[in-house]
C-alpha cells in the first residue's frame, strides 16, 4: 500500500533525457542517456530505476561499462548501489516486446501501429527509469524503424530532423524543451495518414496542427479539427494560455485503454473520440468528440506544463481539467444541456461510488494500484469542487487565483495545498475548512426545513449538514457548502433578497456548520424556495418541500437547471412508491398531475426543445437504486419505471406524436446546439410512445430507423427496438450490421445495442457474441461495448434473479484479467453495488466476487478493487 503520509523527495533528479528507439514488433532496442544529479537534501542512497517486462543488455555510468556486481536486477528495479554523488551520465539499452504487450501499457504494437501509454507508471516498460511525476526532464527522441512497418515517426514536441537511412530504414528526432515527467512521454509510429491545419495564436505565433489516423479515415477528422482550434482560442481568451510548440499533433488508434491521453504536444486518442461523419457518428459523438478534445488540450497548461507532485494529486490535473472542459462546451453550447449531462453523469457514477465500498476521497490518502484511481470521485467531483471554489471567492478572484497559480507554479509539479494557497492569495479568504471536500469522502446530506411568519413578514431557512461514514473514515467534518438560493413568488419570479441589515443578500448562502439558520425579511407571500441552484453544490438535498411545490417549481422556476430538477425530484418520489408498490405487489396507480406538468412544458415555448427532452427523460434505474440504497429490487424498480413510462406515453400522445414530428430536423446534418436538441425531443418522444404503446412504437422506430438520414436518427431508433420484446428488434439489428461491419465504431455500436435488452435471453445473447468474430477481449472498445454496457447500463438483465448475470461478469474478469488488468478492474467495479441488493442477490453476487477472488496469480489491479469491494460494507443508514 502507497500513502500520501510517507511522500519524499527524490533520491536523485533526471534533468535530461535522450532516447533512441529502435522499432521492431517483437524485439524493440531502447538507448537511454539521462542526465542525473543527486538531490542535494537527501542523504546518500542507491539509485532505484523502475523497470517492468524489459531485458536488460547495458548499463554504464560516465562512458565506464557497470559489473553484474555493481547493481540488483529484480522483475520491478534496477538498483544501482553506489552512483556517483555529484551529476553524472547514465546510459542503459533494453529490450521489449511490443506485439506482446496485450495490457496497453508502456510500449505497444497493435493494428499494425506503435503506441504507448504512459500513464501512471507505464514508462517503466520502455527503458528503467525514475517513474514518478515529480522528475521533470527535457526530452529528445530519435525512432527508427522499418520503412514498410512504420514510414510515419512520432514523438513529443518539435521536430528536429528526419530523413532515410542509407539502409533504406526511416528516422526521425523529436525535441520537448519543456521539462515533463514521464507519464507525458509519447510515441506512435506505423502506416499513417493525416490532415492539417494551422492555427495563429494571441501573440501571432503560427501553430501546425495535424490529426494523424488509419489511411481512408481522413474525412472522419473535420469536426475533431474544428473543435481543436477553438479550444485553443477559447483558452487563451478565457483563462489566457497561449500554445507553446510549433505543432500539435494528435493521433488516433483503435486500441487504446483510457478515452485519450494529453502527452505533450502529441495527445493519443481513442479512435472513437476523433473520427465523425454524420452517417457514422450521433449528436453524442460528435459532443464527446469536442468535449474530449478541448479537454486533452487543456492539460497542457493544467497537466503538463503544471503537473502533479505525486499521483495523490491526481485531482489537481483532472478535476480542474474536467471543470475548464465543462466551461468550454457551456460557453460554445447549450449551457442548461451540458450542465444536466454533468449532474446526470454525477450522479449515476459518482454517488454510487461514494456510498459504497469503493468510496475514496477526491485526494485519496492511499492506494495499492494508481490505476484505479481514475475515478469519478476524482473527475467529476473533483471539477465541482473547483466549480465551487469559484462561487465561494467570484469569477474575478477566480481567475487571478489561476493567473498566479500558472506564474508561481510553471515547469513544477505542484499539490492541491499549493493550489489553494493561490486561490487564497487571490481572494484573501481563509480556504482551510474548504480543503476538507479534498479529504473527505462521501456525498454530504442537506436538509432543509423552512417557516413563513405572514405577520412578521419573515421567510427562515433552517439548514442542516451531515456526512455519512465510508470505509475509510468513521467520523466527517463540517464542509463549506454553497447553496444558490431563489425564493420563487406565485407569478413565477424571483423575490429580492434581503435579511435584518435591510441589505440586499447575495444569492448564495454558505452552509459551513452542522446547522445554520437564515431569515429573509419583507417578504409579503409564502414563496417557494429554489434550492441549490445550478446544482452549486454536490450534494443529496432533503426539504421539507411538498409534491405540490417541486410541481410548481417544475412549471415556475426561474432557473433552467432546478426546473429541470424539480421534475426529478417529483418523478423520483414517485418512482419510489411505485417501485415499493411492485415489491409489496400492490396496484399500481397513475400520474396524472405529472402527466399535466409534462404536458404544460412540452406546449410552453419558452422552453428550448432540449431542454423538454430533458424533462421527459426519466430518472434512470441506477439513479433510483442508489435512492433506495438497501434491500434493491431491480426487477421492481424496472416495472414501476416502465409502468410510468407507459402512463404518460398513453396521456401525452397528442403531444408526444406532435413533438416527434416537429423534432425532424430538415437538410443536411449538422451537429449544432439547436439541431442536436430537437433531434433529443424526438428521441424522448419515442421512448415514451414506445412504452404506451409497443407495436406502434416499434413500427415508428423501425421507420426511423431505415429512414434516418444521419447516425442520430438510426441509432436512436434501433436504441428504442433494443429494448422492445418484438420481432422488429432482431430484424434491424441484423440489418444494421450488415451495413456497420466494415467499420469498428458501428460495430462497436451494434454490440451495445444487444448488450441494453432487459430480458433474461440477454445473457445468453451476450454469451454468443464473446464467439463472434467482431469481439475480443485483446480489444478494451469491443470489452467496454458489450459487457461494459450489459454491465452497467442493463440492471434488469445484470441482476438478474438467477445470478447468471453475475455469473458472466465474473466469467470475462477471470479470463480478461491476464490479458488486460486496467480494462478487468474498470469493468469489475460494476459489482461496487452488490451489498444494495435484496439478500438473495447479495448472496449470488458475492459468491462470483469471491470466486474471482479466488483464481491465481490476480493482478494488482483487479486485486484492490475486488478487495475493497468485498470487505467494505455500506455506510450505516439514518
Amino acid at each position: 500500500m502507497i500513502r500520501l503520509a510517507d511522500y519524499r523527495e527524490p533520491d536523485f533528479f533526471i534533468d535530461e533525457v535522450w532516447l533512441d528507439v529502435r522499432l521492431h514488433p517483437t524485439d524493440t532496442h531502447v538507448r537511454s542517456r539521462l542526465a542525473i544529479r543527486p538531490n542535494p537534501v537527501m542523504g546518500e542512497a542507491p539509485l532505484e530505476l523502475d523497470g517492468e517486462k524489459l531485458t536488460l543488455h547495458a548499463v554504464s555510468i560516465d562512458g565506464e561499462a557497470l559489473s553484474p556486481t555493481d547493481y540488483t536486477l529484480n522483475p520491478e528495479r534496477l538498483i544501482i548501489h553506489k552512483p556517483p554523488r555529484q551529476p553524472f551520465t547514465l546510459e542503459v539499452e533494453t529490450t521489449c516486446d511490443p506485439e506482446a504487450n496485450t495490457e496497453l501499457s508502456g510500449l505497444y504494437r497493435s493494428n499494425g501501429i506503435y503506441c504507448t501509454q504512459c500513464e501512471a507508471e507505464g514508462f517503466r516498460r520502455i527503458t528503467y527509469f525514475i517513474d514518478r511525476p515529480d522528475i521533470l526532464a527535457t526530452f529528445t527522441t530519435r525512432i527508427e524503424a522499418e520503412q514498410a512497418d512504420a514510414p510515419v515517426l512520432l514523438s513529443n514536441g518539435n521536430p528536429v530532423e528526419a530523413a532515410l537511412l542509407e539502409n533504406g530504414r526511416p528516422f526521425a528526432v523529436w525535441h520537448d524543451p519543456y521539462p515533463k515527467p514521464c507519464y507525458l512521454f509519447a510515441l506512435v509510429a506505423g502506416t499513417l495518414a493525416h490532415v492539417e491545419d494551422h492555427f495563429t495564436t494571441a501573440s501571432g505565433r503560427e501553430v501546425i496542427l495535424r490529426i494523424y489516423v488509419e489511411p481512408g479515415k481522413e474525412d472522419r477528422c473535420a469536426w475533431a479539427m474544428d473543435s481543436l482550434k477553438r479550444a485553443m482560442r477559447w483558452d487563451e481568451e478565457a483563462f489566457g494560455r497561449e500554445y507553446d510548440l510549433d505543432m500539435f499533433m494528435i493521433v488516433a488508434v483503435p486500441d487504446f485503454n483510457m478515452g485519450a491521453m494529453e502527452n505533450k504536444g502529441l495527445n493519443i486518442f481513442n479512435d472513437k473520440y476523433i473520427l465523425a461523419r454524420p452517417d457514422t457518428a450521433t449528436d453524442a459523438d460528435y459532443a464527446h468528440i469536442e468535449s474530449i478534445i478541448a479537454h486533452e488540450y487543456f492539460h497542457n497548461w493544467t497537466g503538463n506544463r503544471v503537473t502533479c507532485r505525486d499521483w495523490f494529486q491526481l485531482c489537481l490535473k483532472e478535476g480542474l481539467t474536467v471543470f475548464r472542459d465543462q466551461e468550454f462546451t457551456t460557453a460554445t453550447r447549450s449551457g442548461i444541456a451540458k450542465r444536466i449531462a454533468d449532474v446526470r453523469l454525477l450522479r449515476s457514477q459518482q454517488f454510487p461510488e461514494d456510498a459504497g465500498p469503493l468510496a475514496h476521497p477526491v485526494r485519496p490518502s492511499q492506494y495499492m494500484e494508481i490505476n484505479n484511481f481514475y475515478t469519478a470521485t476524482v473527475y467529476e467531483k473533483g471539477a465541482e469542487i473547483i466549480r465551487m471554489l469559484r462561487a465561494l471567492i467570484g469569477r474575478d478572484a477566480f481567475r487571478s487565483g489561476m493567473d498566479l497559480y500558472f506564474a508561481r507554479h510553471d515547469g513544477q509539479a505542484a499539490t492541491v495545498e499549493q493550489f489553494l494557497a493561490c486561490m487564497a492569495d487571490a481572494s484573501g479568504r481563509d480556504l482551510g475548512q474548504f480543503q476538507r471536500w479534498y479529504e473527505q469522502a462521501g456525498t454530504p446530506e442537506v436538509t432543509i426545513a423552512t417557516a413563513y411568519d405572514p405577520a412578521a413578514r419573515t421567510f427562515t431557512i433552517n439548514a442542516g449538514q451531515a456526512t455519512r461514514p465510508t470505509p475509510d473514515q468513521s467520523v466527517k467534518q463540517p464542509l463549506v457548502i454553497p447553496l444558490a438560493l431563489g425564493l420563487v413568488d406565485a407569478s413565477g419570479g424571483d423575490m429580492p433578497l434581503r435579511t435584518a441589515s435591510g441589505t440586499n443578500t447575495p444569492n448564495l448562502l454558505e452552509l459551513s456548520e452542522p446547522a445554520q439558520s437564515w431569515t429573509f425579511i419583507d417578504i409579503d407571500e409564502r414563496p417557494v424556495p429554489s434550492l441549490n441552484r445550478g446544482f452549486s453544490a454536490p450534494i443529496r438535498l432533503k426539504t421539507d418541500l411538498s409534491d405540490a411545490d417541486w410541481l410548481f417549481l417544475m412549471g415556475h422556476d426561474p432557473d433552467p437547471f432546478n426546473r429541470w430538477e424539480a421534475g426529478q425530484i417529483y418523478a423520483k418520489r414517485l418512482l419510489l412508491s411505485l417501485t415499493q408498490a411492485c415489491v409489496e405487489g400492490r396496484r399500481l396507480w397513475d400520474a396524472s398531475d405529472y402527466s399535466e406538468a409534462l404536458r404544460s412544458s412540452l406546449r410552453a415555448s419558452s422552453l428550448t426543445a432540449q431542454l423538454k427532452a430533458e424533462l421527459l427523460n426519466l430518472p434512470s434505474e441506477p439513479d433510483l437504486a442508489s435512492e433506495i440504497g438497501r434491500n434493491v429490487e431491480p426487477v421492481a424498480i424496472h416495472a414501476a419505471r416502465q409502468h410510468l413510462a407507459a402512463y404518460l406515453g398513453r396521456t401525452l400522445r397528442e403531444d408526444l406524436e406532435e413533438a416527434y414530428q416537429t423534432g425532424a430536423v430538415p437538410g443536411p446534418y449538422t451537429p449544432d446546439p439547436d439541431s442536436a436538441g430537437r433531434r433529443s425531443l424526438r428521441a424522448a418522444a419515442l421512448t415514451l410512445l414506445a412504452a404506451g404503446n409497443r407495436d406502434e412504437g416499434a413500427r415508428l422506430a423501425l421507420d426511423q430507423f431505415r429512414a434516418g438520414s444521419n447516425m442520430t436518427e438510426i441509432f436512436s431508433g434501433l436504441a428504442v427496438l433494443a429494448r422492445l420484446d418484438c420481432l422488429q428488434r432482431d430484424e434491424a439489428l441484423a440489418e444494421f450490421y450488415e451495413r456497420a461491419k466494415g467499420d469498428h465504431l458501428l460495430v462497436d455500436k451494434w454490440l451495445s445495442l444487444h448488450a441494453l435488452g432487459p430480458f433474461p435471453s440477454t445473457i445468453a445473447r451476450v454469451r454468443r457474441l464473446m464467439e463472434h468474430p467482431a469481439f475480443s477481449l485483446r480489444k478494451p472498445n469491443k470489452v467496454r461495448a458489450l459487457i461494459g454496457t450489459f454491465a452497467a447500463a442493463n440492471p434488469v438483465a445484470f441482476n438478474d434473479r438467477s445470478g447468471q448475470g453475475y455469473q458472466l461478469l465474473a466469467d470475462i474478469l477471470v479470463a480478461l484479467d491476464p490479458i488486460n488488468p486496467q480494462v478487468a478492474a474498470r469493468i469489475a467495479g460494476n459489482f461496487k453495488s452488490w451489498r444494495m441488493l435484496e439478500p438473495n442477490r447479495q448472496r449470488l453476487a458475492g459468491s462470483e466476487i469471491d470466486r474471482v477472488r479466488s483464481s491465481s496469480n490476480l493482478s494488482r489491479d483487479l486485486t484492490e478493487i475486488l478487495s475493497m469491494i468485498a470487505s467494505n460494507p455500506l455506510p450505516a443508514m439514518d
